[in-house]
C-alpha cells in the first residue's frame, strides 16, 4: 500500500487527501508545523512538523505541499528538492487535462478544472474546482487559479499570483509576479508585479 506523506493540515490538505485517496494512494499521512502535540488528523495519522517530515521522507512513497499561502508553499517545495524528496502532483480523475498539456511537480488539480492544450502549469501550482486555463498558457511557480476562474488562451502569469474565485483573465494578457486578483474580476489588461486588482474592469487598487 503506498503512502503519501501531506505538508500541511489544513481545509487545502482535506482535499488534497481526498483527490489522494481517489487516485490510487492507499493512505495518507499529515505533517504540519502547528499543534504538533496531536496524533491525528481528521481521519489520518499526524506524524509531527516540517523538520520531522524532511528527516523521514524516504518511508512515504510521495510528498505533496498542501498549503494554500502561495510564498509558504514556494519556500516548503525548495526545502523538500533540496533533499532530493518524492514531490508529486495530484490530479483529480474528474478533471479534465489535455494530452499536450505540461505539469511540474508537486501541482493539484482539483474536480472539474480544465486545461487546455499546450497550457503549462509550473511546480506548485494550483488549479482549483471547476476553474479553466485555456490554451498557449504558461503560469510560474505556485500560481493558485481559484474556484470557478478563467483564464483566457495565451496567458502569462508570473510566480506566486492568485486569481480569485470567479476571476476572469482576457486572452494574450501578461500578468506580473505576485499579482492578487480579486473575487470576480475581469483582467483586460495586463498586471504588474505585486498589484492588487479588484473590480470590472479590473484595476489596482490604490
Amino acid at each position: 500500500m503506498k503512502t503519501l506523506a501531506i505538508l500541511g493540515a489544513s481545509g487545502h490538505g482535506r482535499v488534497a487527501a481526498d483527490i489522494a485517496l481517489q487516485s490510487g494512494w492507499g493512505d495518507v499521512v499529515f505533517f504540519d508545523d502547528s499543534d504538533t502535540n496531536r496524533t491525528r488528523f481528521e481521519h489520518w495519522s499526524f506524524a509531527g512538523n516540517t523538520t520531522e517530515l524532511l528527516n523521514s521522507f524516504g518511508h512515504y512513497a510521495g510528498v505533496f505541499v498542501a498549503i494554500g499561502n502561495n510564498k509558504i508553499r514556494s519556500e516548503k517545495l525548495a526545502l523538500l528538492r533540496d533533499i532530493n524528496a518524492p514531490i508529486i502532483s495530484l490530479i483529480h480523475p474528474r478533471s479534465i487535462i489535455s494530452p499536450f498539456a505540461t505539469l511540474g511537480s508537486g501541482v493539484m488539480v482539483v474536480g472539474g478544472a480544465v486545461l487546455c492544450a499546450f497550457s503549462c502549469i509550473g511546480d506548485g501550482g494550483i488549479i482549483n474546482s471547476g476553474s479553466t486555463v485555456g490554451h498557449d498558457c504558461q503560469l510560474e511557480e505556485c500560481v493558485h487559479v481559484a474556484p470557478g476562474a478563467h483564464v483566457a488562451g495565451n496567458v502569462h502569469i508570473g510566480r506566486l499570483s492568485w486569481v480569485g474565485i470567479g476571476a476572469a483573465i482576457r486572452q494574450g494578457l501578461v500578468i506580473g509576479s505576485n499579482v492578487m486578483i480579486g473575487v470576480g474580476a475581469a483582467v483586460v489588461s495586463n498586471a504588474e508585479d505585486g498589484q492588487v486588482l479588484i473590480g470590472v474592469p479590473a484595476k489596482p487598487k490604490n
